[in-house]
């Protein structure tokens, strides 16, 4: 039920969107004159829609979320651009996951936010089925109308109504590697799923571990299982998977998790191992594939587009020392697998609707998107505010996807199971990473802990 905005989806468009990004991904290498011409040319398109927002001088307004460092210190520049608009005062408030337990004890203390972050659909729908959230007025609906394709303004609805503001969107179906390591290796961008290992193969032979993996983050392992399982299982078992209408016993998932383990399960393809992966943050499984010279730690490392903040922390240059390829087909065709952040108000006033109307705008976006690391939905986000050729790129094919993508399923899932620390599918799979050879016990513990959080066994 929860994803019934995308399961009207076809392999043919999925295919399209893939090859869009396979072409787009090609032009990775841009000089640094282009990219800073790219950023001036978008303000003014930015600054022309004319959003009309009220003056709230006096305002004070709370906006929670998960994101930390520059992500969040770049979030904070487009809520200055709010404040200098609108004379309010906005206070950014760092929320810890899973966000509705977060937001359930300052609930209980009296103090919610007036806007948060979630992460999820699942989220959403729980903010909404405890009585939290508060439906979008008409002016943020009639920006979202104007900027978001049907496809996105579905996923933040609830029994039909307009809830969420999908401020931030991830494509969550590339893989980036260490250029000089690729090269030293004689490795090649894969297209299949068995292209990918000759390049491991390759890139081992040369004396470099080919993977590192995120494995203290079990979001990150979701992930890898869900561009797998798309690509093999097929879009409509993906839906019905992500919808608990088939089990996780099912042989579609047993096939997923055996393809997983050819990477997971090979000695020394992973960096640190299976111990070290689970003692590895997002963060360094990225910076530690773009550090080190041409020995890094790792030669790939598989996560969104959002990787780009980490991999900005090195001096590694994207499009040059740090490429990128869309995740291989695994089975007929290549994944596009698609997460985000959207907007929901928690305290209705004037002053949060000018918030989420604000987000909704390509204003808000144009902000964060010169600034690097992310990725707007909004369809009149210039690509030129993009800050490289790869960022504009992968911007153009999530917007030329129009409805046609899949979202995270474990986002889509109840949080217990999907989006929970230590708990669920994160625990689940952190636990295959330990032990790939224990298929079918993992598509156990997996059933049983989706079948309590779904609240039935079917």
């Amino acid at each position: 039920m929860r994803s019934k905005s995308n399961t009207i989806r076809t392999n043919r468009a999925v295919t399209t969107l893939a090859t869009l990004l396979a072409g787009a991904l090609a032009l990775t290498a841009c000089s640094s004159s282009d990219d800073k011409k790219g950023g001036t040319e978008s303000s003014s398109t930015a600054t022309g829609s004319g959003l009309d927002l009220p003056k709230l001088d006096g305002v004070n307004l709370e906006v929670a979320a998960v994101w930390t460092g520059q992500e969040q210190k770049n979030f904070k520049q487009v809520l200055g651009e709010f404040e200098k608009r609108t004379g309010a005062k906005v206070t950014f408030v760092p929320a810890q996951d899973p966000i509705i337990n977060f937001l359930g004890s300052k609930i209980a203390g009296g103090q919610p936010p007036d806007v948060a972050m979630l992460p999820q659909p699942g989220a959403i729908k729980q903010a909404v089925d405890k009585k939290w959230a508060k439906p979008l007025g008409a002016q943020a609906q009639a920006e979202l109308a104007k900027n978001y394709s049907q496809g996105w303004q579905d996923i933040g609805k609830v029994d039909g109504k307009q809830y969420g503001v999908y401020y931030k969107a991830a494509n969550k179906s590339l893989i980036w590697y260490n250029a000089k390591a690729f090269e030293n290796a004689g490795a090649k961008e894969p297209k299949t799923w068995q292209e990918l290992l000759t390049a491991a193969q390759a890139v081992y032979d040369s004396g470099v571990t080919p993977f590192s993996v995120g494995g203290a983050d079990g979001w990150t392992l979701t992930d890898w299982f869900e561009n797998v399982y798309l690509s093999q299982a097929g879009p409509e078992k993906y839906d019905q998977l992500a919808q608990h209408k088939i089990k996780w016993t099912d042989p579609s998932v047993k096939q997923a998790l055996t393809t997983l383990a050819q990477i997971w399960g090979k000695k020394d393809y992973v960096a640190g191992g299976a111990d070290g992966a689970l003692q590895t943050e997002f963060p360094a499984s990225v910076t530690q594939t773009f550090t080190g010279g041409d020995q890094p730690k790792a030669a790939m490392v598989y996560e969104g587009d959002f990787a780009q903040v980490n991999i900005g922390e090195t001096k590694a240059k994207v499009g040059t020392d740090a490429k990128v390829f869309p995740f291989p087909a695994v089975g007929s065709t290549a994944p596009v697998v698609s997460g985000g952040d959207a907007a929901v108000i928690l305290k209705d006033s004037k002053g949060a609707q000018a918030l989420a109307t604000f987000l909704a705008s390509p204003e808000a976006a144009t902000i964060q998107a010169k600034l690097g690391g992310y990725l707007s939905p909004n369809k009149n986000v210039p690509a030129s505010a993009y800050p490289n050729a790869v960022q504009q790129t992968i911007a153009k094919a999530l917007i030329a996807s129009g409805d046609d993508f899949r979202f995270d399923m474990s986002d889509q899932a109840p949080q217990a199971f999907g989006g929970t620390p230590g708990k669920g599918e994160w625990k689940d799979l952190q636990d295959f990473l330990k032990n790939p050879k224990d298929v079918a016990g993992t598509q156990a513990k997996l059933e049983k802990d989706a079948a309590a959080a779904y609240g039935s066994g079917s």
